[in-house]
């Protein structure tokens, strides 16, 4: 049964699946903001990615002298959560490790997704608790919201641009697809200008960046007033992905506190780049929030 939050601004639906936003809606024009899963282009709306982000060499990772066989972005998304604290205008969605999960993922662990209204935005909070008394939990997690582009009928993908605030160079990552990122060869890119979209600015996979400090990225046009702010307060990694050469008419706007395995990783996941460890009774509390306009 799926989930629905309303405030005098926002409709936003949440399935418990995956505890996925599918449907974020502007009450006061009607308009559809979250991309609606063509199957036949990708089948998700806004998928957690959780316990890993991106995907391991060779899909497989090592721990404790075991290895371990895990999908590109985990288990999280096609998980049954739980629903909690269920109010008019927020909810919280809990998964918690089970001998399924134990199977690809040898940790114990309390995931707990909290979505808030807040006026014109949805609030959306990662809390990750380490329940073992004795062993650290090792574990990468973040979203991938998919926004519809165009927003109106009068205007295309291409009259869209990404915005960066605040205005400076940020690094980026390339993404070998296939092989996973060459981190070695990272470069500063010019997001202290707009970018504007395209279909092919997407040829090599995903975009990815490296953030210090909040940021707040956002899809707008001057044909129209309509458009999408995500605000990150402190991800260290932002990705920005539309298929391609198959293309849709969306973009994802993608904090993540992990990453794709590198090139050259050796598959140790203590070792892993941008991992995070949790120590036994530890929490890890993160949020970022969506804005429509």
């Amino acid at each position: 049964m799926a989930y629905t939050l309303q405030n005098d601004f926002l409709t936003v639906t949440i399935e418990p699946k995956g505890a996925e936003i599918t449907s974020i809606i502007n009450n006061h024009t009607g308009q559809e903001y979250n991309w609606q899963a063509d199957p036949a282009v990708w089948k998700r709306h806004a998928p957690v990615l959780f316990p890993i982000v991106g995907a391991l060499k060779d899909d497989q990772y090592t721990y404790a002298g075991q290895t371990y066989h895990m999908t590109q972005h985990g288990f999280a998304r096609d998980r049954e959560f739980t629903a909690e604290n269920v109010s008019a205008t927020a909810i919280s969605f809990v998964l918690t490790d089970d001998e399924q999960t134990h199977q690809q993922y040898p940790f114990a662990f309390k995931l707990t997704l909290t979505y808030t209204l807040e006026n014109n935005a949805v609030s959306v909070n990662y809390n990750v608790i380490n329940p073992d008394t004795q062993a650290p939990l090792y574990f990468g997690i973040g979203g991938h919201p998919g926004f519809n582009v165009p927003l109106t009928d009068d205007t295309e993908f291409d009259d869209y641009y990404l915005e960066f605030k605040p205005r400076k160079s940020r690094v980026t990552i390339p993404l070998k697809a296939g092989e996973g990122i060459d981190y070695v060869h990272r470069t500063l890119a010019a997001t202290d200008v707009n970018q504007q979209l395209s279909h092919a600015l997407f040829k090599n996979d995903a975009i990815i960046y490296e953030l210090k400090g909040q940021t707040i990225f956002s899809i707008r046009s001057e044909k129209t007033r309509h458009g999408v702010e995500v605000t990150i307060p402190d991800a260290p990694f932002l990705g920005v992905w539309s298929p391609y050469p198959t293309t849709g008419d969306f973009v994802c706007i993608e904090p993540w506190w992990g990453i794709a395995d590198p090139i050259d990783a050796d598959g140790d996941l203590t070792r892993k780049l941008g991992i995070n460890r949790l120590e036994p009774g530890a929490v890890f509390d993160h949020s970022y929030s969506i804005a429509i306009f």
